[in-house]
């Protein structure tokens, strides 16, 4: 038991210190995103793969929350699976996903462990403009969740 209060302890300690961290990751259309390119927006770093199903349910929710909030909002979905790059593309096709995907491939791969620890999937990290880490998600998250933790950083 002491073990688990110090795990949540040790978390809560983390996030309250937390920054983003300098980054270079290139997506599935070959475009660079990284601290130069987010400056002045929220960045949230969702980590999935495509045999999560509560990864596939939360797709939606990410589109459309990046569809209302892209002026604001730089989403990264971080496919943690070391998969075909063509059959990611159409699995993402297939859901219509408007934000930018990043393969945990040779490229990209040592850059996805400097966001944190990934504890089970999905994961999701969210950032506030100054780089500050302001929520922490392991588990499905939905859209209410990502605007209450953007609005409950702003004031």
């Amino acid at each position: 038991m002491n073990e688990v209060l110090d795990k949540g302890k040790a978390f809560f300690d983390y996030k309250a210190t937390a920054k983003m961290p300098k980054f270079s990751v290139v997506d599935m259309n070959g475009k660079t995103h990284n601290n130069d390119s987010i400056k002045g927006k929220y960045l949230v770093v969702n980590f999935w793969a495509t045999w999560c199903p509560p990864c596939l349910r939360e797709i939606p929710d990410f589109v459309d929350f990046y569809t209302q909030h892209k002026d604001k909002v730089v989403i990264l979905g971080m496919d943690y699976e070391e998969a075909d790059a063509d059959k990611i593309a159409e699995f993402v096709d297939g859901f219509m996903v408007n934000y930018p995907i990043i393969l945990a491939d040779e490229k990209n791969q040592a850059e996805f462990n400097k966001f944190g620890e990934v504890l089970g999937m999905p994961t999701t990290f969210i950032y506030a403009p100054d780089g500050k880490l302001i929520e922490y998600y392991v588990g499905e998250i939905n859209i209410k969740k990502l605007e209450k933790s953007i609005l409950k950083s702003k004031s």
